[in-house]
């Protein structure tokens, strides 16, 4: 009878336990999908900015043919990701196509997120399917110009330039350089935005993390070169930019960078910041990836010192003085000093020994000026205003801008970079166009002339065979 008794209590116990630990493993993925995508940094391009809803999209992502618009990755069932199955989630990752069968353009990282282990994959869906609040909202529509516009375009992109494995471990490298390599290549893809692009768009994986322009700004080269890279900076440098944006004496996170410091960076474990440091600081050494890198004769933070015109401003002299000093005093000296050391506790920073006046490449001094600086880092809030069209502070000029940079450039910075008028006004449109966002304009009419020359020529074959 005992006998019984017991058994029946085992059994109803394995029933009992079987749905706990079963709720225990889902809880388990959730929270292992949730820092998935925070160091995937999808919130940043899918959440719109000034207050949208998380995940809803809307973020517009500025590209050589058009703004690309991240679309509503809720599980909404209406406009979200709320039909998909878990196979149809992994194809939009490995293969960037949609449940639809439409493809996406590679804006959306899928080259990087196709290395993701299918462990990781499931953790996500999980995540984004039981965790993340629907949101009910249509996103806005990308419609870049033809032949852009067809989407199936971009099947025969990914035949020439997707590799959708998984991530493998390389055996000569140790479990922490794996881990940084696995987070920098593929959940935190930060060759998406620093390894140049060929004509075509796509990644030139022999330069890889050699610095590129993105939009209106400029992806460093974050590999071991101490000219050109990253390095001299020690590892406890490395982790400080990734976890805070701000480096005194270095760099500080603007644009594109701040939003994944702040959105991403700043929460990752400090075992993982360190497999990433670990992992950057072995990338091969690349000295000349472009112009910019060959024209880098110094590394980037090495360059300037304090000066002050505030004598020259105070006295009789100021009638001759340049306009970007004049620009300077009113708009910049009163945050960043007269001589431009910065505050005291490093809130505004120093000018000189500055990554962003020290490149040769003057992209990011010019985009900050324009755009400002916007990250918020625990519970601080780093702000700049931008003096561009959307300031509050005071709207400048192509030519102020211009005249203000290159006496930064001078005084604090790399006086061998140099500003003009008309580069101030194509980083204010978005940067320079590769090739392929260059010719894009007349794509259309080329074609159009080519069809038009088809049916004048076989109008003009009919005319003869009836001739005949």
């Amino acid at each position: 009878m005992f006998r019984y008794i017991f058994s029946a209590s085992l059994l109803a116990t394995v029933f009992v336990m079987a749905p706990s630990h079963a709720l225990a493993d889902e809880k388990s993925s959730v929270q292992r999908g949730k820092y998935l995508a925070v160091a995937a940094d999808c919130a940043a391009c899918h959440t719109a900015p000034n207050g949208g809803k998380s995940y809803a999209g809307g973020y517009g992502i500025a590209s050589p043919i058009g703004s690309i618009y991240s679309t509503n990755i809720t599980p909404s069932k209406k406009f979200g990701i709320g039909n998909y199955s878990l196979n149809q989630f992994k194809d939009v990752l490995r293969r960037g196509l949609r449940a639809d069968g439409a493809h996406l353009y590679p804006a959306m990282p899928y080259t990087s997120y196709a290395r993701l282990t299918d462990q990781d994959i499931a953790d996500l869906y999980s995540y984004f399917m039981k965790d993340v609040p629907a949101v009910d909202a249509p996103s806005p529509v990308t419609a870049l110009p033809f032949p852009f516009n067809i989407r199936l375009s971009m099947a025969g992109w990914n035949l020439l330039f997707l590799n959708a494995k998984p991530f493998k471990p390389d055996p000569a490298l140790s479990d922490k350089d794996n881990r940084g390599a696995y987070l920098a290549l593929a959940l935190g893809h930060c060759d998406t935005c620093h390894t140049p692009r060929n004509a075509l768009m796509a990644e030139n994986e022999n330069l890889s993390m050699g610095g590129s322009p993105l939009a209106s700004w400029y992806a460093p080269n974050i590999t071991s070169s101490k000219r050109a890279g990253i390095g001299g900076w020690s590892s406890d440098d490395v982790a400080q930019y990734l976890k805070t944006g701000d480096v005194p004496g270095k760099a500080q996170a603007a644009g594109p960078m701040a939003e994944a410091v702040e959105h991403s960076f700043q929460y990752l474990t400090d075992e993982d910041i360190g497999a990433l440091v670990a992992y950057i600081q072995k990338i091969p050494a690349i000295e000349n990836s472009g112009s910019v890198n060959k024209s880098q004769t110094h590394a980037r933070e090495a360059y300037g010192q304090a000066y002050s015109v505030e004598s020259t401003l105070r006295g009789a002299e100021n009638v001759n003085l340049e306009k970007g000093a004049l620009v300077y005093d009113g708009a910049c000296a009163s945050c960043h000093q007269p001589a431009g050391i910065g505050s005291k506790d490093g809130y505004y920073p120093q000018l000189f020994h500055n990554t962003a006046t020290g490149s040769i490449d003057p992209s990011n001094l010019v985009s900050a000026i324009i755009y400002g600086v916007d990250r918020t880092i625990g519970q601080k809030h780093y702000f700049m205003p931008g003096f561009g069209k959307q300031s509050y502070a005071e709207e400048l000029s192509d030519a102020d801008i211009a005249a203000v940079a290159n006496f930064v450039l001078v005084k604090f910075g790399n006086a061998e970079a140099k500003i003009t008028e008309e580069q101030v006004k194509e980083i204010r449109n978005g940067g320079s166009k590769p090739l392929i966002g260059r010719v894009s304009p007349y794509i259309k009419p080329f074609l159009s002339g080519l069809l038009v020359l088809a049916i004048i020529i076989l109008a003009y074959l009919v005319r003869l065979k009836k001739h005949d």
